[in-house]
This record gives C-alpha cells, sequence and structure tokens, in this order.
C-alpha cells in the first residue's frame, strides 16, 4: 500500500521557500530560474488582477444605485468612489514591506484572502438600500484592501526578474492588475443586461468564487525569496534621493489619471446619459456599455509603455505620454466648452468626442505607467553603479531593496491622484457650470505640469552631463546625489 507521501502531488511537497535568488545570474535563468519566476509572475497577475477588482467594485456598485432607491445622488458617489482610492493609496506603504517579511507567496494568500471582507459588506450593504451614507463610506473604504495588492505584487515581482527584462515583466504584471477594473465592469455590465439593474450581489458573488481561485493558486504555486530586504529603512533612505519624490509625482499623472478615471468614467457616462433622457435603468446600461473599454485599453497598453522604455528610455516615454495626454485632454475641454454653450444634453458628436478623449487618456495612462515604473528599479541600478566599494552582490541587493521600497510608495502617491480625480469631477459638477469643464481644465494643466518636470529632471541635462555622471539610458537623467 503507498505511503501517503507517495501519493501527493510534488507541487505540494516541493519547498515554497528559496533562500537565495540571484536575478542577473545568467546561467541559473537559463537553467530554471526563468521558470521560476514565470510561475510567480503568472499567480501574482491573478491575485492582483482579483484585487484590482475588488478595489473599483464601487465604480461598479453606482451603476445599480437609482438615487430614488439609496437616497444618495451624483456628488456623494463621487465621494463613494474616491474612499477606496484614498485608503488603497495608504494601504500600498505596509503592503510594500510584507513580501520580504513575510515572503511574498505567504503575503499573496493571505492579501487574496482579506478581500473576502470587503466583498461581504458590499454584499450586505447593497441587499440594504436603506444603510445609512456613512456605512456605505465605510465598506468603500474597506474595498480599499485591493489598492495595497498592487504594492506588495510589483515589489514581489521585481524582485524575481532581473534589470534587462524588468520592464517587460512589471509592465505585465501591473496591465495584468489593472485589467481587474475593466473585467468587474463588464461583469457588471452582464448582469446589468442580462439579471437586473437591481442585482448587485450577483457581481459579489462572482467574486468570492475568484478571491478563492487566486489564494488557492498562489498557495500551490508560487515562492518565497528568503534573501530579500524590504523595510522602512530601505524606505526611508530611498526617499533621500532627489528622483524618488520626482517618480512619486509623476505617477499621479500617470496611475492616478488610471485609477482615477477608472472609477469616474461610468459616472460620467451616466451623468451625460440621464441629462439626455435616459432612464436610471436605460443610463446605467449604457455607460456600463463604454465605461469598460477605457481601462481595459489602459491595461493592454501598460505592457507595451515597459517595452518601449526598455528600447527607447523611459524619460523619454514618459515625456512624449504626457504630451500626448495634453492633447487628448485638450479634447475633452473643447466638447465641454461647446457643451456648455448650448442648451440641453450633450450632442451625439459631443458624447463621441467626450468617449474618445477619454479613452486616449486611458490608453496614454496606461504607457505612462509601463515606463514610469521601468525608470524607478533603472535609477537605483545606475545609483549602485556609482559605489566602486561595493561587490556587484551588494550593488544589486541595494538596488532591489531601494527600488522594492519606492515602488510601494510611489504607488502609493501615485494613487492619491484617483482621489484628486474623483474630488475635482465633484466640485466641477456641484459648481454653478454644473458640468466637468472645469474639471477638464485642470487635468490638462496638471499634464503640462507633468511634461516639464519629466524634461527638466530627465532629459534637459542628459546631453551636458559627462557619462559618469549620467543614469542609465532607459531612465536617460543624469545621476545626482539626494
Amino acid at each position: 500500500m503507498p505511503t501517503l507521501s507517495a501519493t501527493v502531488p510534488a507541487r505540494w511537497k516541493r519547498s515554497r521557500d528559496i533562500e537565495h535568488w540571484d536575478a542577473e545570474d545568467v546561467v541559473a535563468w537559463e537553467n530554471g530560474n526563468s521558470k521560476i519566476a514565470r510561475r510567480n509572475l503568472i499567480w501574482s497577475i491573478v491575485a492582483e488582477h482579483v484585487g484590482f477588482s475588488i478595489w473599483s467594485i464601487w465604480s461598479v456598485m453606482v451603476l445599480f444605485m437609482p438615487q430614488d432607491v439609496y437616497h444618495i445622488d451624483a456628488a456623494g458617489k463621487f465621494f463613494l468612489v474616491a474612499m477606496p482610492t484614498l485608503v488603497g493609496a495608504f494601504m500600498r506603504i505596509p503592503y510594500t514591506i510584507a513580501p520580504a517579511r513575510f515572503g511574498g507567496r505567504n503575503w499573496t494568500v493571505v492579501s487574496a484572502l482579506l478581500l473576502l471582507i470587503p466583498t461581504v459588506l458590499t454584499w450586505y450593504v447593497m441587499s440594504n438600500p436603506g444603510t445609512s451614507y456613512t456605512t456605505f463610506m465605510i465598506v468603500a473604504a474597506v474595498a480599499g484592501f485591493g489598492g495595497g495588492n498592487f504594492a506588495s505584487s510589483m515589489t514581489n515581482i521585481n524582485a524575481f526578474y532581473p534589470q534587462r527584462l524588468k520592464g517587460w515583466a512589471l509592465g505585465l504584471n501591473a496591465g495584468g492588475g489593472n485589467i481587474g477594473v475593466p473585467v468587474i465592469q463588464l461583469i457588471g455590465l452582464l448582469v446589468i443586461a442580462t439579471v437586473s439593474n437591481t442585482a448587485p450581489h450577483v457581481v459579489c458573488a462572482i467574486y468570492l468564487v475568484l478571491i478563492a481561485l487566486a489564494a488557492l493558486g498562489a498557495a500551490l504555486f508560487m515562492d518565497n525569496l528568503r534573501n530579500q530586504r524590504s523595510n522602512l529603512g530601505a524606505l526611508a533612505e530611498a526617499l533621500r534621493f532627489r528622483h524618488s519624490w520626482v517618480m512619486s509625482f509623476l505617477y499621479i499623472g500617470t496611475f492616478g489619471s488610471f485609477i482615477g478615471f477608472s472609477f469616474a468614467f461610468g459616472q460620467v457616462l451616466q451623468i451625460n446619459f440621464l441629462a439626455g433622457g435616459d432612464t436610471a435603468a436605460q443610463a446605467s446600461l449604457h455607460a456600463a456599455q463604454i465605461s469598460f473599454v477605457g481601462p481595459l485599453l489602459g491595461s493592454i497598453s501598460r505592457p507595451f509603455g515597459g517595452r518601449l522604455a526598455d528600447r527607447i528610455g523611459g524619460g523619454r516615454i514618459t515625456l512624449y505620454t504626457f504630451v500626448a495626454m495634453m492633447f487628448a485632454a485638450g479634447i475633452l475641454v473643447v466638447s465641454g466648452v461647446l457643451d456648455d454653450a448650448m442648451a440641453g444634453a450633450p450632442t451625439s458628436a459631443q458624447m463621441v468626442a467626450y468617449v474618445v478623449g477619454f479613452i486616449l487618456l486611458f490608453i496614454l495612462s496606461g504607457i505612462g505607467n509601463g515606463s514610469t515604473y521601468k525608470m524607478i528599479p533603472s535609477i537605483f541600478e545606475a545609483k549602485a553603479q556609482g559605489h566602486d566599494e561595493w561587490s556587484p552582490s551588494e550593488k544589486a541587493a541595494w538596488s532591489r531593496a531601494m527600488s522594492g521600497a519606492l515602488i510601494g510608495f510611489a504607488g502609493a502617491v501615485g494613487a492619491l491622484g484617483g482621489v484628486f480625480i474623483n474630488i475635482v469631477l465633484r466640485a466641477s459638477y456641484v459648481s454653478d457650470a454644473k458640468s466637468a469643464t472645469n474639471a477638464f481644465w485642470v487635468f490638462l494643466g496638471f499634464y503640462v505640469v507633468c511634461a516639464i518636470v519629466t524634461w527638466f529632471v530627465f532629459l534637459r541635462m542628459k546631453s551636458a552631463a559627462p557619462t559618469g555622471e549620467r543614469l542609465r539610458s532607459s531612465v536617460s537623467a543624469p545621476v545626482a546625489a539626494g
């Protein structure tokens, strides 16, 4: 009779801990480490994908909330979708430290299971429309758990991949996670179209299953890297450098735009459809039919932003992206000005312009997300090369710790851009103009500032800086102390 150990699948018996991992060891990479990294990347994407879906669950729930039933107006809904963005931003700081402290596999399992809490609570409050607005806000805040998953996932995958492949790997990881936003919106659309616009619990039920699958997959197939160091000390050291703060600011313009518009796009469409004479059910359906397209294209474009940054340089791609975002925001401004000058609902042409402007911003924000996250590890790798007294392994360890810490911090700061977008849109709608045009002007101005900062910090001095004082071409920036 076979023993129990003989009947257990090998993947269940293998050690989940890797005591030494050197991603830059080419021989080890070609002889099996690449497969290990790929396996961890796949399940990291799955878990982060579900995390993003739960983080953005309220962008879907507001489409199931007619004002005459839930007694929450459009202004209140903008605050409702901003709350998980705000909490998720702050959750990214401790989540950045967690993979090195507890192990990437272990933390992925725990962080996935934590998503059960906001999902169950959302199901409960949506099934009880008479619940107070304060309770809705608290439940929406708990959905911020999903926002933290991004930081731990990116920090973990950053450690698995060599410098030459980080742009693609991080872009793929983040893009696969970002797709969680349009996927839950697409599921919401299918529920509204095939079941009812009064059945939000169906969305929650689907995600309870997906959360369980993500946690199980991480437990079976992921690994813990035990030679990683990422702590508050590393974060404090990373923030001593000027480039760390610049990158965090630029990430507000890229990821902040993606997550903010992901949460707000459906609401903006719903408001315009209601103004055009749709019933609440019709407006929800029409908004859901369009709103998922933007986040989907933005998610797909993110890995290509990382790949372009690998080939051309993160600084250049980021600058080109912000310039293009200025023109996309300009489309929204022109459409808004024309709409405000006319009485009644937006015309079909104006609605098309609104959708085109937002879709372009989604795609460009995805490209910018990929290019900025490629720049972070490149910056610290270049700085490490300036320490001739360190061994190659010490340089690599320092670079990984610094970039891992900053990835989480920049992600947290960038997520605050999503809060900013929703608050600015709310303020614009409750102003005398009662339209989003003022908000579009603010977005345009911010992208101008981001483009100027990118050029000034990462491109202006490139041709004048001595070779030894220049960051690698993947960043296109001079090395500067602090």
